[in-house]
């Protein structure tokens, strides 16, 4: 399913009712505070000032944005807007918004970040987002909820659900999620992937925007089963018409992945960091992403399509491998080439740490091999090579990836199979296709 971000972007004018209602610390708030910092321990008693410093100031906590970026367009799609606090006694933000929990103000202080973020709309790039967080339990608060309906217009903001205690009733949260959409506000979803409450959370919801748990982010280039669980929740999050957001993307492998397989947005540190208003997108990191995104449009049958990067040592310093092995546990396994590049065998982690020589016999192919006869060759192979990678190598013989077999099949089953039936294609059928 293709995914676009067209309607995410705002549509007529941003008129935000942004006034405080004249709202410092309120009565009922300085009570609270008074009361928790009586009871509690010297270091929570600091807690408890630095926040009500904190609520003392309109203009705290301040709001840093990190970009979101559409991973097809290579460009800015949106933005998260994360509050900070300067306090070191409520850093990182979690603390602090723990301690505004403890001390029974969480509302009020969730309700001064959505104020604030819906005061920054204003100022936000032409076709953009801005995505800002909301625990669920306090959305149906007086406080959270008069910010929302005092708002008018909503678009283009994005509340983003990160639950942080199970919710038990979803009848009240829907009603008032409900009201809001009508209002224009889009709903993401956070934490995708952790298990079928997660599941549960996105039927019960129905979100716009499902957010991968950032668990099944890291090293994805190096975990076919990782890959395989985010392709499975974007397929669901498609039938469910919302899009995936993948955040955490630290390192580049990883984007290309994501890119690969067809993830419509990403976030993390390698696309950019939260700062103040309004980053861009590194120009070289846009040309990638559009480079990558238009391999996977025309390179859809071809064995390019599946190339994915396995670092490579030389073959005189094959002996160093153990060393790669040992610093990095993500890595099965490394390429051995010559002084001109070329592959010249296979080194397993196995192998590498058990002192046991490379694999000498390789399988070469070239980036516009068509998929479907890398699998009839891979095949004919002896099994107890059947089911090593690839080698992908330029015209000149050199080094420029591997496909694994499990990539392949993958291609096979979407491409090639009769759904309808279960019935496999024929290798006629495939060559055919």
């Amino acid at each position: 399913m293709e995914l676009g971000l067209e309607s995410l972007a705002p549509v007529g004018g941003r008129r935000v009712a942004r006034q405080w209602m004249g709202r410092t610390v309120g009565a009922v708030t300085a009570a609270r505070l008074a009361v928790a910092e009586a009871a509690a321990p010297p270091a929570a008693a600091a807690d408890d000032r630095a926040l009500e410093r904190v609520l003392a100031d309109p203009g705290l906590p301040r709001l840093d944005f990190q970009p979101i970026v559409d991973l097809r367009r290579g460009r800015i799609a949106g933005y998260e807007a994360l509050a900070r606090f300067d306090d070191p006694l409520l850093s990182p933000p979690d603390v602090g918004f723990q301690v505004a929990a403890n001390a029974g103000v969480a509302a009020e202080l969730e309700a001064r970040v959505v104020r604030a973020a819906l005061g920054a709309l204003p100022s936000l790039p032409p076709h953009c987002f801005l995505t800002v967080n909301v625990s669920p339990e306090l959305l149906c608060s007086p406080q959270v909820d008069q910010v929302l309906r005092t708002a008018g217009n909503l678009a283009p903001l994005v509340l983003e659900l990160t639950e942080h205690t199970r919710l038990i009733d979803y009848c009240d949260l829907r009603a008032a999620l409900a009201r809001h959409r009508d209002a224009g506000l889009t709903i993401a979803l956070d934490d995708a992937g952790q298990g079928y409450s997660g599941l549960q959370r996105m039927l019960s919801l129905r979100p716009q925007i499902v957010k991968l748990d950032r668990s099944l982010t890291s090293d994805v280039d190096r975990d076919e089963a990782k890959l395989a669980l985010a392709e499975m929740i974007g397929t669901f999050a498609g039938r469910l018409d919302a899009w995936l957001l993948v955040e955490g993307i630290e390192r580049r492998r990883e984007l290309e992945a994501f890119i690969r397989l067809g993830v419509p947005l990403g976030q993390g540190y390698l696309l950019g960091r939260p700062a103040p208003p309004w980053a861009g997108l590194d120009t070289d990191l846009g040309l990638l992403i559009r480079e990558v995104a238009g391999r996977r449009a025309q390179d859809a049958d071809i064995v390019v399509g599946l190339v994915e990067f396995a670092p490579a040592v030389p073959v005189l310093r094959v002996n160093a491998a153990r060393e790669r092995f040992l610093a990095d546990q993500g890595l099965d396994l490394m390429v051995v080439i010559d002084e001109h590049q070329r592959p010249v065998g296979l080194l397993s982690r196995d192998a590498a740490l058990a002192g046991r020589p490379r694999k000498r016999t390789v399988q070469r192919v070239g980036p516009s091999t068509p998929v479907a006869e890398l699998a009839a060759r891979s095949m004919a192979r002896e099994r107890r090579d059947r089911f090593d990678p690839s080698l992908c190598c330029d015209g000149r013989g050199r080094y420029v990836g591997i496909v694994r077999l499990e990539r392949v099949v993958e291609w096979l089953v979407n491409r090639c199979g009769d759904v309808g039936t279960g019935r496999p294609a024929t290798r006629e059928e495939v060559t055919s296709r």
